[in-house]
């Protein structure tokens, strides 16, 4: 797992962890991004909002290289990757974590098999593997789980697991699509806490797409404690910076951009109306 010493260090190195330069793409239906431009800073959570359809997935899949942009560029990690050659891509993807909207995970394989699935890919030495695995799953609070099964674990322990699996590799960046989705508040919050966890303590560098402004809310207005273990709401008044920013996408184009104080009281008729 992600040791915060390591991922700072190679936060001082990087000077932006995910660059779009007016990217555009459509399909058969017509266009569904059009000059998007943003940057993704060393440390920094970026929270992708917009309706159904909206093109915040399609943003995780461009800066995986899964889909070419018709037009502008995007660097992943100080690296150019419109042209990239796939081989060149699979090495960076290695650098990448990513959960999916519904865990993803192996059914026939264990609890331990699959969070150790990279590590297995790499070669990893067994001992050096069997060590991380339980790490991760200790981050997650699930380390009782390892010779469990898939089916075996609620949704929310599902998508718990699919969090230890996407740190395990020591990621430079992470990328949640939806990862609350289809859970109940309680489990939400205990996910949202995660990802929290992960931003405050390691300084992984985030993508987030969701469709559940109160998780947004909960992520840009808590904060880590390391001394209760716990998330926190920062007080009224605190000055700290949980480096944690919103996009807000609509026809085709980022109509938003800021902090969560700043979406909040937003004077556009839009805006007001997808926050009620």
């Amino acid at each position: 797992m992600a040791n915060g010493e390591q991922n700072e260090a190679v936060s001082r190195k990087l000077k932006q962890t995910i660059v779009f330069e007016k990217v555009s793409i459509g399909f058969e239906g017509g266009p569904v991004l059009e000059e998007v431009s943003f940057s993704l800073e060393p440390g920094e959570t970026k929270i992708l909002l917009g309706v159904s359809g909206s093109g915040k997935t399609l943003i995780l899949k461009l800066a995986l290289g899964l889909i070419k942009p018709d037009s502008g560029q995007i660097y992943v990690l100080d690296r150019e990757i419109t042209r990239m050659k796939e081989d060149d891509l699979f090495a960076l993807r290695r650098m990448i974590g990513m959960v999916f909207q519904e865990g993803a995970l192996f059914d026939s394989l264990t609890v331990e098999e699959n969070v150790a699935y990279r590590l297995y890919e790499e070669r990893v030495a067994e001992e050096e593997i069997r060590r991380r695995v339980v790490e991760a799953l200790r981050f997650v609070e699930l380390e009782h789980t390892l010779d469990l099964y898939p089916s075996e674990l609620s949704g929310g322990m599902r998508r718990r697991v699919a969090i230890a699996r996407a740190i395990i590799s020591e990621p430079h960046v992470l990328f949640y699509d939806s990862p609350t989705a289809g859970l109940d508040p309680v489990t939400s919050t205990t996910i949202v806490e995660l990802l929290v966890k992960q931003r405050d303590v390691y300084k992984t560098s985030a993508l987030l797409v969701t469709h559940r402004l109160q998780d947004a809310y909960l992520m840009a207005t808590h904060q880590f404690n390391r001394q209760t273990n716990r998330m926190e709401a920062i007080r009224e008044g605190g000055q700290v910076d949980v480096h944690t920013r919103f996009l807000m996408l609509r026809d085709c184009r980022i109509i938003f951009h800021g902090t969560a104080a700043e979406l909040a009281n937003s004077p556009d008729p839009y805006m007001r109306e997808y926050l009620s």
